[in-house]
């Protein structure tokens, strides 16, 4: 079958919509910290039992693409969502929704690690950068519609855990349109590669700074999603249910901006690119500390500005990491999806911060701090 054709390009964009359901955390954890009355550092250690897989499994993972193939490993972590997302509506506690991301965090790792080469299969190599910032869009997709799912779910028949089979089914369905779509998988050398095969290739300057790219990216994007809909709670005396849509406005304009990224993508340089985004991104962050207690409106908008920032900055970083090294994008992949060890380490220390001082302002100025790595990741990028 021809790469670019839409019947092959299509099931694989479903693969990153379901992708995109890990992202549901931050609304999830704003709901039981309601439900259980939880402090923000111990309901934050939901990210921790779900994000710690990327750390664990990762590059396993991508030694198991070379022998399995990528679209096995995909059907496979779809497999995986839709018993983990059927779990906390069948029985609903602490307990349930902790096990239960951290089977999405497993289904997600090896999705994350084998959907990304497996775009590399379908497309031609020009369309990379612009299918993976495509694919980002596709991901967030998902976030924009959970809160009002919720809500409905909740207000119309009173469990707004009933978004979790909802899931479950899409998920059920990108399985079965995956099974059945012929994908003519690229031919890589049969060999035993090792852990060790996979970390050496930090040894590589330009591999390493991308690692912690996507690090500070993870990071930052799941710090802000479980941060924002608190800070709408606290700051602004908004209910649990209104606040988990202003996280639908921050995907919302993370999603246009990526559909316009992946567009401009084709014609505007990806160093240009990734530069205004990195800036774009920290005046975001910034007038979310600075607004987050002046008024609403100016710090839905602060988190808009954020959001348009970010979009296209993992689809860029990921891109400009398997370009650097064709021969081994499996193990590229699988390295720098490590990275997303970034989303279990961040939340929990902001979460302590806020039980400490009291304000999720604070917090948000932690993730600026962090966020200044993206500056010096950029000067290295415009030098390459």
């Amino acid at each position: 079958m021809k790469k670019n054709s839409l019947s092959l390009v299509l099931p694989v964009m479903f693969g990153f919509l379901a992708m995109g359901f890990i992202d549901m955390i931050g609304l999830v954890t704003n709901n039981v910290r309601a439900d259980f009355n939880m402090s923000d550092g111990l309901v934050n250690t939901i990210s921790l039992s779900c994000y710690l897989w990327f750390l664990l499994l990762s590059i396993p993972v991508g030694m198991a693409l070379t022998k399995w193939g990528r679209k096995k490993m995909v059907l496979l972590s779809l497999g995986i969502h839709v018993v983990a997302l059927l779990l906390p509506y069948l029985y609903y506690g602490f307990a349930s929704v902790m096990i239960a991301f951290s089977l999405i965090g497993i289904g997600n790792t090896i999705l994350q690690v084998a959907l990304n080469p497996l775009v590399t299969d379908v497309v031609r190599p020009e369309r990379i950068t612009s299918t993976i910032t495509f694919g980002q869009a596709t991901k967030a997709f998902g976030c924009i519609v959970a809160p009002f799912i919720a809500m409905w779910t909740a207000v119309s028949l009173g469990r707004w855990q009933l978004l979790f089979p909802i899931y479950a089914g899409l998920s059920l369905l990108g399985l079965v349109w995956l099974w059945l779509t012929p994908i003519e998988e690229k031919v890589q050398e049969q060999k035993n590669v090792g852990i060790k095969d996979t970390l050496v290739l930090l040894k590589d300057k330009d591999i390493l700074a991308f690692f912690w790219g996507i690090v500070v990216l993870v990071a930052a994007d799941v710090a802000v999603n479980m941060t924002l809909p608190r800070l709408m709670t606290d700051e602004f005396g908004l209910s649990t249910e209104k606040a988990n849509l202003c996280n639908s406005l921050y995907f919302l304009a993370r999603t246009v901006a990526a559909f316009a990224g992946g567009a401009l993508l084709l014609k505007v340089s990806d160093k240009k690119f990734f530069a205004a985004g990195c800036w774009l991104a920290l005046l975001g962050l910034v007038l979310l500390a600075v607004f987050g207690k002046v008024g609403l409106v100016p710090a839905l908008l602060a988190v808009c500005i954020f959001g348009i920032g970010y979009a296209n900055l993992f689809g860029i970083v990921f891109s400009f990491a398997m370009r650097s090294k064709p021969d081994k994008t499996n193990e590229v992949s699988a390295l720098l999806i490590v990275g997303l060890i970034g989303g279990a380490i961040l939340p929990p220390v902001l979460g302590w911060i806020r039980d400490i001082s009291g304000s999720q302002i604070a917090a948000i100025i932690a993730i600026v701090v962090v966020w200044l790595y993206m500056l010096w990741l950029n000067h290295r990028i415009q030098r390459i």
